[in-house]
């Protein structure tokens, strides 16, 4: 993986969107002799209101503006989602807001609040997902964050190259592609970032998981769920897996792993907290 072209990324992101529509879904007739599934550039052209030669520059990466309106318009013509129009219009750099400022250490404010979030476990994400501190609870349900090397300190690295990681969370399948999802919608802003690309580079090698579905351009915002663990001390638990932004610091993600009412999975994890 070398640097990243956003224009690139840009084509590479329409491609795989076109390709994954049917001509039934959006209301044409499949007609004949089609080699491959998807829909043509003629198509999402026609369906767009733009011309087929500018569709095909702009999935090229040729160095075209486009309007936020034609943008919306190949939006629908695609069946984007929110998330997915939010990372079209960034890719082709007609985002509505600045980017945020690059923040790569955890203010002290955001240290006292994931301390007091104890006994959920919780942790302080910066603007690719490095973490850049965690509380007590979040090192006993995840013990090896305290020993992991600088570069290795990352929730992406750590869900898809991280031995211990990938036996400790439950449907990790499910979880690792919804966190690459997130990753790649929340990042679009900053993909030409040394540390963003180096970070990809070294994934592409340490996780064939991470080689294959990089090239899906699957996208998606947050979504509040619920994480299971199989614990080696404190046994299955499960947390409400909640994120927060700072106004303050917008680039920053408080993560937080909240008890679920009625279950006892943060009493287990403290308890073993004070035998440790």
């Amino acid at each position: 993986m070398g640097s990243v072209n956003r224009r690139d990324e840009l084509g590479a992101f329409l491609r795989a969107h076109r390709d994954a529509l049917t001509p039934e879904e959006v209301g044409l007739p499949p007609g004949r002799s089609r080699r491959t599934p998807g829909l043509r550039r003629e198509e999402i052209a026609l369906l767009a209101g733009v011309s087929v030669t500018w569709y095909t520059w702009l999935e090229q990466g040729r160095p075209i503006n486009a309007s936020v309106d034609v943008l919306e318009a190949l939006a629908r013509a695609l069946r984007l989602d929110d998330a997915e129009r939010r990372h079209l219009l960034t890719l082709a750099d007609r985002s509505s807001s600045a980017p945020d400022p690059i923040i790569e250490h955890a203010p002290d404010a955001l240290v006292r609040l994931i301390t007091s979030m104890e006994p959920a476990p919780a942790y302080v994400l910066g603007p690719w997902f490095d973490f850049l501190a965690w509380n007590r609870s979040e090192a006993l349900l995840y013990p090896m964050i305290d020993r992991l090397a600088d570069n290795e300190r990352n929730l992406l690295w750590v869900v898809f190259a991280e031995p211990s990681a990938r036996t400790l969370i439950a449907e990790w399948d499910d979880q690792a592609r919804r966190l690459l999802a997130e990753f790649r919608a929340a990042t679009a802003g900053v993909r030409e970032a040394a540390p963003v690309v180096d970070l990809v580079r070294r994934l592409h090698d340490a996780s064939p998981e991470f080689a294959e579905w990089w090239t899906e351009q699957d996208v998606a915002g947050f979504q509040t769920r619920l994480r299971r663990y199989h614990h080696p001390i404190a046994g299955e638990l499960v947390f409400e897996y909640q994120q927060l932004t700072p106004i303050e610091w917008p680039g920053l993600r408080v993560a937080c792993q909240l008890p679920v009412p009625g279950d006892d999975s943060a009493q287990r994890l403290a308890a073993w907290r004070n035998i440790a």
